[in-house]
C-alpha cells in the first residue's frame, strides 16, 4: 500500500476525531461567538468534507468527488432556511482553511508523503473547499431568493384584500406607497382574483395611500380598463387633493372615473 493510500485512508477512518480537532482549533479564532450546537454541526461537515477528501485523494486524479457539488448545495440551502447570513459563512472560510491545511501537513509529514504528494494533497483540498464554497453561496441564494420573493408576493396579496360588502360589490382598500411593482402585480395578479368574485361594482379606496410613483398612472388605468372589460364597474374613493392634483400633472384623466370622497358616501350613492 502506497504512502498516499495510506493517507488517504486516513483521512476517511478517522475522518470525524480530524473534524472535532479542527473545529475545536479554529472556533477560537473566530470574532463572532460560535453556540455549541453549531459548533457540532460544523464537526458533522468536516466529517463528511475530510470523508470525500479521503476519496479523492486516493484517486491520485485532480477531480471532485461524488457528492460534493450536492453536499454543498444542501449545506447552503439550510444555512438559508435556518436565517443564517452568508457574509457570516463566508467570513469563516479563510481560519478554517488555514486550520485544514495545518492538519493536513502534519498528516502529510506523518505518513512521509514526498514534497509533490504534499502539494498535491493541499491542492485537492483548496479545489474542492473553492468548488463547495461557491456552490454554498450559490445555493444559498437562491434559496433566499425564493423566500423574498414569496415573503413579497405574501405581502402584495395583503396589501391588496378584496373585501365583499354585499352581492356583487366589494372594497379594495389601497394602503402605503404606490409603487410600478405594486401598480403592476394589482393589474396582473389581483385583477384575475377579482374577476373570479362575480362582482359588479368595486369600490378602490385611495384614502390610505401616502404616495404614488410617477411610473405607475398607466399601470393604474390599465387596471380600469381590465376591470371594465371583465364587465366590473370601477369606482374610485378617498382621493384627496394633493393625489388627484398629482395624478392630473402626471397627466391622468378622472373625468372618466366614478369618484366618492369615502367608502361611505360611495354606498350610500349606490343603494
Amino acid at each position: 500500500m502506497s504512502r498516499m493510500t495510506k493517507a488517504a485512508d486516513y483521512l476517511q477512518e478517522h475522518a470525524e476525531e480530524l473534524a472535532r480537532d479542527i473545529v475545536h482549533t479554529v472556533v477560537p479564532r473566530f470574532e463572532t461567538h460560535v453556540p455549541k450546537e453549531e459548533a457540532e454541526a460544523a464537526v458533522q461537515m468536516y466529517t463528511d468534507f475530510m470523508g470525500m477528501l479521503g476519496e479523492a485523494i486516493s484517486s491520485g486524479e485532480e477531480k471532485l468527488p461524488a457528492g460534493l457539488l450536492k453536499w454543498s448545495r444542501e449545506n447552503g440551502e439550510r444555512a438559508a432556511d435556518h436565517g443564517e447570513k452568508v457574509s457570516l459563512i463566508v467570513s469563516r472560510y479563510p481560519q478554517s482553511r488555514l486550520v485544514f491545511v495545518e492538519k493536513l501537513t502534519s498528516i502529510s509529514a506523518k505518513f512521509e508523503l514526498t514534497t509533490e504528494e504534499t502539494v498535491f494533497v493541499n491542492k485537492q483540498f483548496n479545489y474542492m473547499l473553492d468548488m463547495s464554497i461557491q456552490e454554498t453561496v450559490l445555493a444559498f441564494e437562491k434559496v433566499t431568493d425564493d423566500i423574498i420573493k414569496k415573503a413579497r408576493t405574501e405581502i402584495m396579496d395583503l396589501s391588496a384584500p378584496v373585501v365583499p360588502l354585499k352581492d356583487g360589490l366589494a372594497v379594495l382598500p389601497l394602503v402605503g406607497s404606490i409603487n410600478e411593482q405594486r401598480a403592476r402585480y394589482l393589474a396582473e395578479q389581483a385583477i384575475p382574483k377579482i374577476g373570479e368574485m362575480r362582482l359588479e361594482r368595486l369600490i378602490i379606496d385611495f384614502s390610505g395611500i401616502i404616495q404614488v410613483d410617477e411610473r405607475v398612472e398607466q399601470h393604474l388605468f390599465d387596471v380600469y380598463h381590465i376591470l371594465g372589460l371583465l364587465g366590473i364597474k370601477a369606482i374610485a374613493t378617498g382621493i384627496r387633493p394633493d393625489l388627484a392634483q398629482k395624478l392630473v400633472n402626471m397627466g391622468a384623466d378622472l373625468s372618466a372615473i366614478e369618484t366618492y370622497a369615502t367608502v361611505k358616501q360611495a354606498m350610500e350613492q349606490l343603494k
